[in-house]
C-alpha cells in the first residue's frame, strides 16, 4: 500500500490538533471515570481489557 503524501503542511497541523483534542478528551473520560469508580474499557489486538479504579487491568468484566 503506498501512502499519499501532502505537499500542503496544514494538512499534517490540523492532523496532530485533531489528535491532540483527542487525547485531552481521553484523559477527561479517564479522570471522571477513576472518579466515579467506573472501570475503562479498551481494546488491544482485539482482545477486551478492563482497567479498575485501583489501577488493576484485567480481561474479566466487572459488570
Amino acid at each position: 500500500m503506498e501512502i499519499e503524501k501532502f505537499e500542503d503542511n496544514e494538512i499534517y497541523r490540523a492532523g496532530f490538533e485533531i489528535q491532540e483534542i483527542g487525547n485531552k478528551g481521553i484523559e477527561f473520560v479517564r479522570n471522571e471515570n477513576k472518579r466515579h469508580g467506573i472501570p475503562i474499557v479498551f481494546s488491544r489486538g482485539g482482545k477486551i481489557y478492563y482497567e479498575l479504579p485501583d489501577g488493576k487491568i484485567t480481561t474479566k468484566s466487572p459488570f
